[in-house]
């Protein structure tokens, strides 16, 4: 069955869907089966699949309010050789909707379970706000992970985060737990952002993950090309963090089955 990773953070600009985008074309090029679910409506992540936003028949609007079954909302032909569940503008009219229906916190939930056996990783990109959508992401998932720049207002945000998970769980998902903390947009030569690093390890432990993403052009670049760094510039520092990225989570996830198996 597959794994079920929300990215999320209630602050913007962090990198949540850059880290999504190339998260899953690493995975993908792991030969790891993945699934990219958009679930912001600004459709950023759709976008930089290299997938119009605008001429896309079906998007998590339908998987969600008219409950399409996923196989047909899937788009198989991305830029990242992943598969996707596009998002655009017609996904904020999703969330208004979802205040009228039944069950409405775990419409993503139901309509995963058809085909989390087809895929490995399954990513959903939140939008930056705690909102229906972002509680549809948190009660499917197994678990979180937070991008986060290493600056002072990013702490308080992520403790803002912790206690938002803590809440949920109890409401909508109890085996939500956080699968990493992820330092994006790194510059060594910051002490602000070394102080709070080692802030980061002293408080969450190795559930930093020991992959930093540096600021990096390339990857500000790839999406007005439509496609993740590692097929925009494989070459890239921020191309080869997200691979390390990818693998790391891959040991950690082969760690957690060893475990289980020997428990």
């Amino acid at each position: 069955m597959g794994r079920v990773i929300a990215i999320a953070n209630q602050k913007g600009g962090v990198g949540k869907t850059t880290t999504a985008v190339n998260l899953a074309a690493s995975m993908a090029a792991t030969r790891r089966k993945v699934l990219l679910i958009d679930l912001d409506p600004q459709g950023n992540a759709t976008m930089g699949s290299g997938v119009d936003k605008y001429e896309v028949e079906n998007t998590v609007y339908e998987l969600l309010v008219d409950e399409k079954p996923a196989s047909e909302v899937v788009v198989t032909d991305t830029n990242g050789k992943y598969h996707l569940v596009a998002a655009n503008g017609d996904v904020t009219a999703a969330e208004i909707k979802l205040m009228e229906v039944f069950a409405r916190e775990v419409r993503l939930r139901n309509a995963l379970k058809a085909v989390r056996d087809q895929y490995d990783f399954i990513f959903i990109d939140c939008p930056p706000s705690l909102n229906m959508l972002t509680v549809n992401a948190m009660a499917a998932a197994d678990s979180l992970l937070v991008p986060m720049q290493c600056e002072y207002y990013a702490l308080e945000g992520l403790t803002a985060l912790m206690d938002t998970v803590r809440q949920l769980a109890e409401v909508v998902n109890p085996e939500l737990a956080i699968e990493g903390i992820l330092r994006t947009m790194y510059d060594p030569r910051n002490r602000l952002a070394n102080d709070v690093s080692e802030q980061l390890k002293q408080h969450f432990g190795d559930k930093v993950y020991r992959t930093v993403i540096p600021r990096n052009v390339r990857l500000a670049e790839a999406p007005s090309f439509g496609a993740p760094a590692m097929y925009y510039d494989k070459s890239s520092t921020g191309a080869k963090a997200y691979l390390a990225l990818a693998g790391e989570l891959i040991r950690r996830a082969e760690k957690k089955q060893t475990q289980a198996v020997n428990a």
